[in-house]
């Protein structure tokens, strides 16, 4: 399939055959494209002409596309549709995990509705179980649909319930092995399958090394496992071994990119989610407390400031390296703590390298304070200053907070982990706060001390 590439042409176009009522042009626009793309184009059109084409699409790719469709936009779009539609039209075509994300995001009293209307009531079991998981466990990521044969049975009878099972499901990753109480037991290969006796024993064809997670399993948590061990789908059992559903990568890939968002809106100082269509209050609400942190942080430094108010004026040369030694602080802060938390996340700190890439760490900060203490002593020079005393003052100031900043860069955010609290949120405002007020706070004792002496 050819990628597609939404432009303004293309809309322009779509719109006028929308408003020209030409159903048929539309369904051949629409026909080859992914149901992706057709989310794409859905999210830029108004509501009314969003919903005249998706009326258009079968009920199968009206599903996919609808699971496409960001969350927010997609609870906006289902309000126009009666409950019934959304059952029958949507909800029928979907796995249960999308079904229950829907589902989910509905007012409660149009979830009662929507779920009256779904013939399938094991369907509908299916969803309302998945809806009583948190959303970001295992629990909430799973689906219910799976391929599952019992030890007991022979191949003949796994072949024959293959492909009874097969027809709800889309993708076929494993086929899963459980005893007679459904605790999962292992993993069968198709191609060992294929090539045994029909009356063969599935008990004495399937492999017993299988990772599994707990339905209680955070998403975060199953996306490392995922990762670690190159899985494509992986089963989830229940407190008691029980297998009640898988998680495939599609599903790890979404948890993934929410987290990155997540942390990179802590990074910048953004203390809950949000999005560009959210309200002005919304954002304000979500960016005001650490203005209003870093507001009180400024005055903080402004009042130390002032407590060396006879030194500056002595010497006034001093306040003019205050911004480099603040703006150097805050950086390699920054610098050193995005190391470790990405260290973390990807859970490259572990027992053994852990203590040697901190050590490195300390290393490079040496180094670095070293280098630029260096330069800005030569940079200094340039001034034609009456004394040494302030190059010697900046270039000594300089280079321990920068070794300051390092390390407390790089201890920060491991504390944090230890203490169960996302490390992004040292990569943020705070470290970058912190350096700033104790980084002025070295430079301006080193320098009472060094311009007094001289």
């Amino acid at each position: 399939m050819q990628q597609f590439e939404l432009t303004h042409n293309f809309l322009s176009q779509l719109e006028g055959l929308i408003d020209a009522g030409e159903k048929q042009q539309i369904t051949n626009q629409l026909k080859d494209l992914h149901p992706a793309d057709i989310a794409e184009i859905l999210n830029e059109l108004n509501n009314e002409r969003a919903q005249y084409v998706f009326l258009l699409l079968d009920n199968e790719t009206a599903s996919d596309v609808l699971a496409e469709i960001d969350e927010e936009e997609r609870t906006h779009f289902l309000e126009s549709f009666p409950a019934e539609i959304i059952a029958k039209r949507f909800i029928d075509h979907m796995e249960s995990d999308d079904a229950a994300d829907i589902v989910g995001s509905l007012p409660d009293e149009q979830q009662h509705e929507v779920l009256s209307h779904i013939d399938d009531v094991e369907q509908a079991g299916d969803i309302v179980d998945l809806l009583h998981y948190d959303e970001d466990t295992a629990g909430g990521l799973m689906a219910k649909e799976l391929v599952i044969v019992n030890e007991n049975w022979t191949v003949l009878t796994c072949l024959r319930e293959l492909s009874r099972q097969a027809e709800n499901i889309d993708e076929i990753y494993n086929v899963y092995v459980v005893d007679d109480d459904n605790k999962l037991k292992g993993r069968l290969s198709l191609k060992k399958m294929i090539l045994s006796p029909t009356s063969a024993k599935i008990s004495n064809l399937y492999y017993e090394d299988i990772t599994s997670v707990k339905t209680d399993e955070p998403a975060e948590s199953v996306a490392r496992i995922m990762q670690k061990y190159d899985l494509v789908a992986i089963p989830v059992v229940d407190s008691i071994g029980r297998l009640v559903g898988r998680i495939t990568i599609d599903d790890v890939v979404d948890v993934i990119r929410e987290e990155a968002e997540k942390d990179y809106q802590m990074m910048s100082g953004i203390t809950q989610d949000v999005e560009t269509s959210d309200s002005v209050w919304s954002q304000t609400k979500a960016r005001l407390p650490w203005l209003i942190i870093a507001l009180f942080g400024g005055m903080v430094s402004a009042y130390m400031i002032s407590c060396y108010e006879a030194e500056i004026a002595l010497f006034p040369v001093t306040a003019m390296f205050i911004p480099v030694i603040t703006a150097m602080g805050g950086n390699v802060g920054i610098q050193s703590s995005a190391i470790v938390v990405q260290g973390l996340a990807s859970n490259s700190l572990g027992l053994k390298h852990g203590m040697q890439n901190i050590l490195k760490e300390l290393g490079a900060a040496l180094l670095n304070a070293t280098i630029c203490s260096s330069i800005i002593f030569v940079l200094t020079l340039f001034f034609k200053l009456k004394t040494l005393a302030m190059p010697i003052t900046v270039t000594l100031s300089l280079f321990v907070v920068i070794l300051f900043a390092s390390i407390f860069g790089t201890a920060f955010p491991l504390l944090l982990h230890k203490m169960k609290i996302d490390p992004a949120l040292a990569t943020g405002p705070f470290i970058t706060l912190t350096n700033d007020i104790i980084g002025l706070n070295i430079y301006l004792i080193t320098g009472r001390i060094i311009l007094e002496y001289f």
